[in-house]
Parts: C-alpha cells; sequence; structure tokens
C-alpha cells in the first residue's frame, strides 16, 4: 500500500512538467507553421520568377509573340498565386487546431512507412523521398542443372541433362553507386537456392568412408535424384542504361525494358542433402529418401552473372567448391537458366 502511494504521489508531481513539456511543445510547433508560411511565399515567388525568365527567353529565341509570352506570364502569375493561397490554408488550418485544441501530441513519428515515403494516419500527405538511391526487388530463376566433372565433358556426365534442374527464391536491393549517374548500381541479398541432380543408368550416390561413389543399383530405378538446398548471399555489380523521371519534388531512376549485365558471385551454407529413390519391388512402389551428408561442402561459393532486357534475363552460377570434399575427381555444380527480378 506504501508503495501503492508513493507511485501515485510521484506521478502527480510529475504531471505539472508533462503539461509544461506539451505546451512548450505546442508553441514551438506552431512558430514552426508560422515560419513555413513565410517560407511558402518566397518559395513560390521564385518559381514563378524562374517560370518568367524561361518564357522570355522563348520569346527571345522567336518561339512566342509578345501576346502568348504575356498569356502565358499571366497563367503563371494565377497558378502560384493560387499555390500561395491553397498553401498557406493548410498550415493556417494546422495552426487554428493546435491553438483550439489543449491536449497536443506530437505526430511526427506517428505514421505507416511504405518503402522510403511516410504516410501519416489521419491525413492524405506523403513525404516523398527526393532521391530513392535503393531499390528491392523479389528474384526467381529456374533452369538446367548439373555437374562439371574434372576430366569429363558435360556429354559424359552420369548426371541427366535435361532432368537435372535448380530453382532460385530470394530477395535483392539494388544500390546506385555514383550520385549523379545510375549506370553502375550494387546488387546483393539473399537467395535459397535448390540444386538437384538426376542420375542416369541406374545409379545412385553411396558414402563409402569420407567419399561418394556411385553405384548400381540392384533393382530397377524409377527416379534417382540428389538435390543440395543452399542459403547463400549474393552480390553483383550491375551496369547499362536507365531513364530518369523527374517530378516537381522527386527524381527516379528506372532500368525497365533497359539492357543491363549483372556481374558478381555468392557465399553462403549447406541447409540440406537429399537423395530420393524411387523403384518397384516386389510388385510393390518404394520411395526413399536419405536426408545425410553425402560428404558435401558445408560452405558454398561460386561465381555468377546474366544479362538481361527489362525483368527477364539469361543466368549463369558455378560454384567454386567441389560438392564432394574428397573425392579424388572433382565435380562442381553449374547451373543455367533463367532470371527474373520483379520490382
Amino acid at each position: 500500500m506504501r508503495t501503492l502511494l508513493l507511485l501515485l504521489i510521484a506521478g502527480i508531481s510529475l504531471l505539472p512538467a508533462k503539461i509544461s513539456a506539451q505546451t512548450t511543445k505546442k508553441q514551438e510547433t506552431v512558430l514552426e507553421l508560422q515560419a513555413q508560411k513565410e517560407q511558402v511565399i518566397l518559395d513560390e515567388k521564385e518559381a514563378l520568377k524562374i517560370e518568367v525568365i524561361a518564357i522570355n527567353k522563348r520569346q527571345e529565341n522567336g518561339e512566342l509573340t509578345a501576346e502568348e509570352a504575356s498569356v502565358l506570364k499571366k497563367e503563371a502569375a494565377k497558378k502560384h498565386a493560387r499555390n500561395i493561397e491553397d498553401k498557406l490554408a493548410i498550415l493556417e488550418s494546422k495552426i487554428d487546431l493546435l491553438e483550439r485544441n489543449e491536449d497536443f501530441e506530437d505526430d511526427s513519428f506517428f505514421g505507416i512507412f511504405i518503402g522510403d515515403e511516410k504516410l501519416s494516419l489521419g491525413s492524405d500527405k506523403r513525404e516523398v523521398v527526393y532521391d530513392r538511391r535503393t531499390t528491392s526487388d523479389i528474384v526467381l530463376a529456374i533452369g538446367f542443372n548439373n555437374a562439371l566433372i574434372e576430366g569429363q565433358s558435360l556429354n559424359d556426365s552420369p548426371y541427366k541433362i535435361g532432368g537435372s534442374r535448380f530453382f532460385e527464391l530470394g530477395l535483392a536491393w539494388k544500390t546506385r553507386v555514383f550520385t549523379n549517374s545510375n549506370f553502375l548500381r550494387l546488387k546483393y541479398g539473399f537467395s535459397f537456392q535448390f540444386n538437384g541432380l538426376k542420375l542416369d543408368d541406374n545409379q545412385y550416390l553411396v558414402e563409402q568412408g569420407d567419399q561418394t561413389v556411385l553405384e548400381t543399383f540392384p533393382l530397377n530405378l524409377d527416379k534417382s535424384k540428389f538435390r543440395m538446398d543452399h542459403l547463400v548471399f549474393p552480390v553483383h555489380f550491375e551496369f547499362g542504361p536507365s531513364t530518369k523521371h523527374t517530378g516537381d519534388n522527386y527524381f527516379r531512376y528506372s532500368t525497365r525494358n533497359q539492357f543491363k549485365i549483372g556481374l558478381g558471385g555468392y557465399a553462403g551454407f549447406n541447409l540440406l542433402t537429399i537423395q530420393k529413390l524411387k523403384y518397384e519391388e516386389n510388385g510393390d512402389d518404394r520411395k526413399d529418401k536419405f536426408k545425410q551428408n553425402f560428404n558435401t561442402n558445408n560452405f558454398i561459393y561460386g561465381v555468377s552473372g546474366y544479362v538481361a532486357f527489362g525483368d527477364t534475363a539469361l543466368y549463369v552460377k558455378y560454384d567454386l567448391n567441389t560438392i564432394f570434399k574428397n573425392n579424388p575427381v572433382e565435380q562442381r555444380n553449374i547451373s543455367v537458366g533463367l532470371r527474373f527480378d520483379m520490382d
């Protein structure tokens, strides 16, 4: 009971300080809004001045007659006068709202953020970022997978060319490298890669000590598939042309419907290694799954690149690490397919 009484007394003692702080903040906000009114008038007058100079320049170059220039100047003056009137009305309404209500809460950070823009609750005002240098894309890739084996051509691979596939899903951020140019971008993020190898000639993989070898299965296999699931962190330098879109209070670069090239690499970890066998035994269909390491490398790294037009790219990635750690013949995973970067 004593503790509760002390807390109550402390709360009451802090109440005047809180009210005083709210009053001070309220006065500061009103003064700030008054200053914004003056700035609105200055900004609109400067904008009108620039527009009139541009009209005079067009008249000097013979693009406009004196009458046409006069009409354009009057229209510009009316437009900026209305801008001043509307903006001052908005600011006056905010000041009236503050002065009319005793309680004041600072809602500077009370809002919903969408990307780099903030939409305040209870208001239709959206704060637009002038220069958004970083954007994000969902990355989706799919295609053919196989292994380059030391001393063998791809035609001699024990893995089926058409049956071995890969799939990738991730998120990538793209940041403009230079301040005044979007020709070079840094693209980085994370992806889940699923690399499948479908074995041929009724073979499957078997661990023998610290090595993994191919053996012939004693029964006829309907399917023999080996899959490695990776979490990787790709980094690419992307370069190519872009278009610049400029508004009253922002500008953006866009690479939509543009040619682009990305070169880089990735590093990450092996999350899961699994082998699936499907066959018939004594008239019954059997499906076996073996989730084990198979002596695969846990650390994954490689090089990758893409050539794109718009959101669609031809995509190649190649693991520099070997698939199996201690095999005398080195095998490295390679993938070729299509990549889609969707913003």
